[in-house]
């Protein structure tokens, strides 16, 4: 095993977008979104293990989630959990994993990875990220892992590579959640793969970038580290983040660095960031419905049903929807319409006792 290899698991969002099963106080990492037994995080941490020590693992969250780490990765390392005053991005997020890393060891190659991923044949998809830690162990290349696209998905971003042999490739453009005719032009080209947003770099490279791109950014940290990893740390840690921009490392650096690569991966893929992602991965009846629920259901197709076994839900004539009851709430809409279930929490926040619902 590596001991220079270092895993950090982004679980800082909220999961606005499987909002009402998502809720601030327990975001989707947090839940066994896909009824396996285990959260999203567990899996996640747990698809790791064969190649990186638990005690080289780190996970930035949100303040307020620091208990729900604990109780789901209790083999964490007391150290390990990077607790965030507030959410402000990627960037910020990777910064502070990458000099708490750098604190221990200068040699150091991160492999950074959202905590709410699906992915598919884990032993192809970690022959994938050892070709790429010892791509990056040199410290000179920041790499992002591309999945071979099977459709034309406007929900997720693109990369362009140039045509080098090999599975590790120059980066050439990146792409944000395309129109649907670009997204059937990147996918007839045959040089566009889809962004994982999973990253591999050496943490000297990472912080040497971060210097170049967002000197900001890289100046607060500089000045934190003498704070960092003692008890001053989380006041420290709360100065900072209050005067630290709102940016992903994706537009903060990796669309402006010139030693970008991306190494493609066959693997089977999902962000799971929308409910129509849930219903294409997982088991349906023959009328292509998702049912974990005590339900009854006719005429009806397409759709996700979703709720607690003590309550019955009767649905009829229903095509493509998401039929809900999560504790408070009860939802019925267009599974597919994902930018509407934004619209659905901006809206809840305006009525009173908002925090109850959300």
């Amino acid at each position: 095993m590596n001991k220079h290899l270092y895993v950090v698991l982004m679980a800082g969002g909220v999961g606005s977008r499987f909002w009402p099963y998502s809720r601030n106080a327990k975001p989707k990492q947090f839940l066994d979104v896909l009824g396996t037994g285990k959260t999203l995080l567990q899996s996640t941490y747990e698809r790791f293990l064969p190649i990186c020590d638990p005690a080289n693992i780190y996970v930035v969250t949100h303040e307020e989630h620091v208990g729900h780490v604990k109780e789901q990765l209790p083999d964490l390392r007391p150290d390990g959990i990077l607790a965030e005053p507030m959410r402000k991005n990627t960037a910020a997020c990777i910064a502070y994993a990458s000099y708490r890393i750098a604190q221990r060891d200068k040699d150091a190659v991160m492999v950074v990875s959202p905590s709410d991923h699906l992915i598919l044949k884990e032993a192809e998809f970690l022959d994938v990220i050892r070709m790429a830690v010892q791509e990056a162990s040199a410290q000179d290349k920041l790499i992002t892992l591309g999945i071979q696209p099977t459709r034309p998905e406007t929900g997720y971003g693109y990369i362009q590579y140039h045509s080098e042999n090999g599975l590790l490739k120059k980066v050439k453009t990146f792409t944000e959640k395309p129109e649907l005719q670009l997204a059937r032009t990147f996918l007839e080209s045959g040089d566009f793969v889809w962004n994982s947003g999973i990253f591999i770099w050496g943490v000297q490279a990472i912080m040497d970038s971060l210097h170049r791109y967002l000197p900001e950014l890289a100046e607060l940290f500089e000045e934190a580290k003498p704070a960092l990893g003692t008890k001053r740390e989380k006041e420290v840690i709360h100065d900072l983040y209050a005067q630290c921009k709102n940016i992903s490392i994706d537009y903060g650096v990796m669309e402006k660095a010139k030693n970008v690569y991306v190494c493609l991966g066959n693997f089977a893929w999902s962000d799971l960031g929308s409910w129509g992602s849930i219903h294409e991965i997982s088991p349906k009846d023959s009328n292509d419905n998702v049912v974990n629920a005590n339900a009854l259901l006719y005429d009806t197709r397409n759709c996700i049903v979703k709720g607690s076994p003590d309550r019955l839900i009767v649905a009829q004539g229903l095509d493509g929807y998401l039929v809900g009851e999560f504790g408070n709430v009860v939802i019925v809409c267009e599974k597919d319409r994902e930018e509407q279930f934004r619209r659905f929490v901006n809206d809840v926040k305006t009525r009173q006792n908002a925090g109850d619902f959300l």
